[in-house]
């Protein structure tokens, strides 16, 4: 399984980013997939999890309300819409897979947030 990341970039506070997760291979293998993060100098945490149907998702709690996870299988894409962001939302945003091969990750888009 491949991974692809897009849609980081820098905005202000209180402005609303879209990242994508583009999956490629063995895409039929993918049991659930999940959006983290990691800021410099701190361990890479979970954001937001959702299941291969889509019909579960999980979010933590410093983002509830303000992120909305999202997958379209038929274009084996996974979003993460964040609205509302604040400076401490800046961080490497990693796309993750896990599937029956193993846990799989993307390369990491950057986002930034400025006060």
């Amino acid at each position: 399984v491949q991974l692809v990341e897009s849609g980081g970039g820098l905005v202000q506070a209180g402005g609303s980013l879209r990242l994508s997760c583009a999956a490629s291979g063995s895409t039929s293998s993918i049991r659930a997939m999940g959006w983290y993060r990691q800021a410099p100098g701190k361990r890479r945490d979970l954001v937001a999890a959702i299941t291969s149907g889509g019909g579960i998702t999980n979010y933590a709690d410093s983002v509830k309300g303000r992120f909305t996870i999202s997958r379209d299988n038929a274009k084996n894409t996974m979003y993460l819409q964040m609205n509302s962001l604040k400076p401490e939302d800046t961080a490497m945003y990693y796309c993750n897979a896990a599937a029956f091969e193993g846990n799989f990750w993307g390369q990491g888009t950057q986002v930034t947030v400025s006060s």
